[in-house]
């Protein structure tokens, strides 16, 4: 990274990248000189080589771009830099004394690929999505950190001025635990790129780099609040509450310590600016005395995480979860994210949600987000996924610009990465309706080789590893006949812990870090949902624990001086990873499970469901037990690889599975067979964004979010009511979400797409003229209740007043997350002759 920071002019920049391009060249040569003379084997080779010369024509073209822009060059030694010091600071290498970061080469390749799509909008690539598809721990995580830190470089090279602001980089999950891994890895990218920004501001302009965590409720606070409020989530009370009390009460923001050196945030990190009783931002320092981010040196850390500053500053890097989109037609502020405002001050941004403040942009608007990355893609199936596909109608078009001549709409780059999926393509066009998707690397012709990941050899336990074999990964599978799951997993713990103990006494390493046997001292334990974690939590607690302190004396055959475990006294407080746990526990426990086992506050057991099948990368974790055949193979390859990713301290993983069960069973008696080609059974997964039953649950909501951020006469709060006069401009609204349908599904053609088409449009054209009659009937309307008295246009899908509203006012029902599901009912059972059957208190409720 630091060689390529340094090239002084681009023919030196592209000599070392060209023998990246050259050695795929002459791998692919290699290929095809192998290609297979069965016609139909050579045929699936050579598409497959064909597709290599691709990617190979794209890294190509990307190399030549940093010699023709001059922009594009210096923007990538730049992001290089960044790149650089990030990793620096992320492994502690504060002095810069330690080994130089490197690129792997899939990693560079990927960025490199990726250039031209990104610097002209035009171009053809800018419409395709590419896929990053590499197993875990792989690395995925730095090759698009990399890609975005050119993006973020660029926009300000080639927009001079405060006019480069906004939204640049929109990178997205699903998951609490994810998004707070990728926040603090994208966080120290950050803090980089504005220590260098603030070196030169004449060239990376005046607006600082900043990152914004734009989340729900439980993880972040929405409000700044202020003294007086009753509201004890907003950011006064939070603060208010650490700076009280930090250890009993968690940071008011979902990061413990500072991205850049990693000091613990402390009650004079976080200060309510400019005042603390009427705050506007939390403004978050460090306290380290030497940290370029700590109050001495009047230097913020650049982190936003409270909305309403958020839509303020517009962060130019904002990781947001899926289910924050549902907020679009709910709050006027959103639109700001998509570079719809006109005014600024020193102070951040304002568009038509917030007239008053601010002098006029002399560009007029801020261009919309450049780049959009979907990590975990496999996680954004089924319901979840078809309700992200129809928002991202309203998303796509928010975020395209006209461009070229005749002016057409040029949407964001899109790009994803994923460990396991199956027909990604179908799942990439219900999601993003765009043209083309290339899956990065290309598999070739033998599925263990692609030039930039090859499938090494497992090595002989009994054998130390080599560069042609390391070791991997090992899979137990334990079932018992007649015995209860919970007895085997009792037993199973306790041999696991007491064995571990055992290795960790015998490698004499008490008291030093690096033990052998450290990977095993903690154990993970994954279950498939809470009640059985609740259960097993109990037994952790009791059994496990009492019996472990005896556990290596009992088990000690007759005679044997030294038996094959060794009593062991583990904690009482079991820590858990599941939903259920607040986002400041759950940051906590990830701290602490990467701590090693001579750490007072190391973890001896941990349970969780499968809120760590992504974002857990901890290369310390050694040992997992899981309970039961998880619900899907993609889940148990994600949840599994979790543990043992250091080849040097290979990982176990124990699955316990009860043979009454036909599922449990099947997996038990092939267990060697599944296990060797598991990647093999990923299921495929399902989008259909616009199913009926899909679009009778959210079109109201996309439509109305779509008008509303289109138009600035719609966006503030009471402005619901101006849509008669802005009717004959929401045509717009209609054509949008018609020509989505019909692109998000390739297999439509003909009269089938255009009667999709045509259906969409009447429903869309339908319920904005039920707006509008709305609107007539009232004197004033506004979106929610938030100003005012003034009648609501949006219903919360379980609101009362809906009973009581006209059918007009029924139709405009929206979900304030993308993971609401139908309210729960009683049930009542009866006898066939009408009596009703007795329960027990509470065994009815729903």
């Amino acid at each position: 990274m630091e060689a390529l920071a340094a090239a002084e002019t681009a023919a030196e920049l592209t000599a070392k990248l060209t023998a990246l391009v050259e050695g795929y060249r002459g791998w692919i040569d290699l290929q095809r000189r192998a290609r297979p003379t069965d016609p139909r084997h050579a045929e699936v080779a050579d598409e497959l080589m064909r597709r290599a010369d691709g990617v190979r024509a794209r890294i190509r073209d990307g190399i030549a771009l940093l010699a023709a822009d001059a922009n594009a060059f210096e923007a990538f030694r730049i992001a290089n830099r960044a790149m650089a010091l990030q990793a620096r600071r992320r492994r502690k290498d504060f002095d810069g004394t330690g080994e130089a970061p490197r690129w792997r080469p899939f990693q560079l390749a990927f960025v490199l690929l990726n250039l031209r799509g990104l610097a002209d909008p035009t171009d053809l690539d800018r419409q395709t999505v590419d896929l990053l598809f590499f197993p875990t721990g792989g690395g995925k995580t730095e090759a698009y950190l990399g890609l975005a830190a050119f993006t973020l470089v660029y926009r300000r090279l080639t927009h001079p001025g405060i006019s480069s602001a906004g939204v640049t980089v929109l990178m997205r999950y699903t998951l609490r635990l994810l998004t707070l891994d990728q926040l603090s890895r994208a966080a120290t990218l950050v803090c980089a790129l504005e220590l260098m920004r603030q070196k030169e501001p004449d060239r990376l302009g005046p607006w600082p780099f900043e990152i914004g965590l734009w989340v729900g409720r439980a993880a972040t606070p929405n409000r700044m609040g202020k003294k007086g409020d009753n509201d004890p989530h907003s950011a006064y009370k939070r603060t208010l509450r650490f700076y009280n009390d930090d250890k009993r009460h968690p940071s008011p923001i979902p990061l413990e310590t500072c991205p850049w050196c990693d000091t613990k945030f402390k009650r004079d990190s976080f200060v309510l600016a400019p005042t603390p009783e009427r705050p506007t931002d939390l403004d978050v320092y460090c306290i380290g005395r030497r940290c370029d981010f700590s109050g001495s040196a009047k230097r913020k850390l650049p982190i936003l995480a409270v909305d309403e500053p958020i839509y303020r500053r517009l962060p130019c890097f904002l990781i947001a979860t899926v289910d924050k989109l549902a907020s679009l037609p709910w709050v006027g502020q959103v639109g700001a994210l998509f570079g719809k405002v006109d005014r600024f001050d020193a102070n951040g941004f304002y568009g038509a949600a917030d007239p008053g403040p601010g002098r006029p942009l002399e560009c007029g608007t801020l261009p919309p987000p450049e780049l959009v990355i979907q990590d975990e893609l496999h996680l954004i199936s089924g319901p979840l996924g078809t309700m992200v596909g129809l928002y991202e109608t309203a998303i796509d078009a928010l975020a395209s610009r006209p461009i070229g001549e005749p002016p057409r709409p040029i949407g964001p780059k899109v790009v994803a990465s994923t460990a396991t999926i199956r027909r990604a393509e179908k799942q990439i066009g219900a999601l993003f309706a765009r043209a083309a998707v290339e899956i990065f690397p290309p598999p070739g012709p033998d599925v263990r080789d692609s030039y930039f990941a090859r499938t090494v050899r497992a090595a002989d336990p009994a054998s130390a590893p080599t560069p042609e074999a390391k070791n991997a990964r090992l899979y137990l599978g334990v079932a018992a006949q007649g015995r209860s799951l919970k007895v085997v997993l009792l037993r199973t713990y306790l041999a696991l812990m007491a064995a571990a103990q055992r290795a960790w006494n015998a490698a004499g390493a008490d008291g030093v870090a690096q033990s052998p046997a450290d990977p095993y001292m903690t154990l993970v334990g994954y279950f498939n949902s809470l009640r059985e974690l609740g259960g097993s939590r109990r037994i952790v607690e009791d059994e496990v624990r009492s019996r472990l302190t005896d556990y290596g004396r009992a088990r000690r055959r007759a005679g044997e001086k030294d038996g094959l475990f060794a009593n062991r006294t583990i904690r009482y407080d079991v820590v858990e990873l599941t939903s259920r746990e607040p986002t400041s526990k759950v940051a906590d426990t990830k701290r602490r499970l990467a701590l090693g086992f001579v750490d007072p506050e190391r973890v001896d057991v941990a349970l969780a469901t499968n809120m760590i099948s992504v974002g857990l990368d901890i290369t310390r974790l050694g040992l997992m037990v899981v309970l039961g055949q998880p619900k899907t193979t993609a889940e148990y390859i994600q949840a599994t690889s979790r543990v043992g990713r250091d080849d040097k301290r290979p990982g176990l993983v124990v699955t316990l599975l009860n043979v009454h069960r036909p599922r449990d069973r099947s997996h038990y008696e092939r267990f060697a067979a599944f296990h060797e080609s598991f990647y093999r059974s990923v299921e495929a997964t399902s989008v259909t964004p616009f199913a009926p039953r899909a679009v009778d649950r959210a079109l109201a909501a996309v439509t109305v979010g779509l008008a509303r951020h289109g138009l600035p006469e719609l966006t503030a709060a009471k402005r619901a009511g101006e849509v008669e006069r802005a009717r004959p401009k929401l045509g717009f609204v209609a054509n949008a979400i018609g020509d989505r349908a019909v692109a998000h599904d390739r297999a439509l053609q003909g009269d089938a797409a255009e009667d999709l088409r045509r259906r969409m449009r009447d429903r869309v054209e339908d319920l904005l003229d039920a707006w509008t009659r709305r609107a007539r009937e009232a004197t004033e309307l506004q979106y929610q209740r938030e100003v005012g008295g003034a009648p609501p246009l949006l219903f919360d899908p379980l609101d009362p007043e809906l009973e009581r509203s006209t059918r007009d006012a029924r139709r405009f029902k929206a979900h304030r997350s993308l993971r609401d599901v139908e309210p729960s009912v009683n049930v009542w059972v009866k006898t066939s002759d009408g009596v009703e059957v007795e329960t027990e208190p509470g065994e009815a409720d729903p």
